[in-house]
This record gives structure tokens, sequence and C-alpha cells, in this order.
């Protein structure tokens, strides 16, 4: 993920910034397509993240893309990690990892040029390409280790603040994450994401 002492220099989601206030901003995100993978992170060398390589090697950030017709990708920005209490796999941001019943689902936004007819098909079974429609979100970002009691504390703020707005969450949150690993916290840029009605 391109990054150079903390900017983010590849391509992000579009969206509209329709308010910020108190602390979070509302952002309609136009529709997007994703590559998504789902798995059990205890199954996992690299658990909860291990699905990252299986995308990277699909669009090709780890060497030859496990695609048809073995076409490279560009990367973008973030990746996201969603919590979902339902159970089911919920397919709405940029790069995406969703926690259901101990399962994991990352996805990668793809570059906005694709279609679903020009997106190169995954040699990996395990990997879906999908498309998400356009979708509001109230986000507040942070920086640092997004850890589980960080993203969790920022989660119920970001609650707390939509509800006093007036707004209603219409699903679980996602986490973005928009740095590679190696970044040092401090410069890490991170958002947690509440889609609304």
């Amino acid at each position: 993920m391109g990054m150079v002492l903390g900017k983010i220099s590849v391509e992000t989601p579009k969206y509209e910034l329709v308010t910020k206030e108190n602390g979070f901003e509302v952002r309609d995100y136009a529709p997007r397509i994703v590559a998504e993978v789902s798995y059990d992170p205890a199954e996992m060398r690299s658990g909860r993240d291990g699905g990252f390589s299986i995308l990277a090697d699909y669009i090709g950030a780890l060497g030859k893309p496990k695609n048809e017709p073995a076409q490279k990708i560009a990367m973008t920005a973030p990746v996201i990690t969603k919590q979902s209490s339902s159970g089911d796999a919920i397919a709405n941001a940029p790069v995406i990892e969703s926690k259901s019943d101990g399962r994991v689902t990352m996805q990668f936004v793809l570059p906005s040029g694709l279609t679903m007819e020009s997106i190169p098909r995954p040699v990996d079974e395990r990997v879906r390409v999908i498309p998400l429609p356009q979708q509001k979100f109230g986000v507040l970002g942070f920086t640092g280790v997004a850890g589980d009691d960080l993203v969790k504390n920022k989660v119920e703020l970001l609650r707390k603040n939509l509800a006093a707005a007036g707004y209603k969450i219409a699903g679980d949150y996602i986490l973005a994450r928009y740095n590679p690993p190696w970044t040092p916290g401090f410069l890490r840029t991170n958002e947690v994401m509440l889609p609304l009605e």
C-alpha cells in the first residue's frame, strides 16, 4: 500500500462529504467493486489478517497475479475490517475484513476504472469479486495501531455521536486501515465506519 511518512499515495474509494460535525463525518460512497475472501483466522498463519496475502496474490502485489489473464491490478486503500453480529459477511467498503461467528471476510476495493466485465477472474476459488451499491456511512478517524480495545472504544464513540445527531445506524461497523503494518502507530490512518439509513 502506497505510503510515505503516513501520506496515502494510492487510490481510495470515492465519496461525497455530506456533513462534518462533532468529531465525525457522514459520507456518501459511490458504487464500487471489491475482491473478498472469507476464512477462519485460526487456520491462517497470519491470523485475522490471513486474507491479505490471498487478495494480494489475486491482484499481483506479491508477484505474478493469480487471476485470468494474469493482469496486475493496482493496490488501493484502505484495508477494512468489518464486524458482523448477524453471522453474515457484509460487503460495503474498500479493502475489508469482517468478523462473523469467528470467521473473517477481508475485501480489497478494486480500482475505479474496472468494471464487472473487465475485472480479471480470480484463479483462487476462495476469492470472490462483487459489486457494492452507493452507501452512506458515519465515519470517525483516528491514528495508532488499531487493536481490538481501541477500535471498540472508537465504535462506541461514533455510535454515541451519530445517535446524538439523529442518525439511524443500519448495520455493523467496519474498520478501515490505510497503512501497511510496518508503519509506526502515530503515522497510521484508521477509520471506523457505520452504515446509515
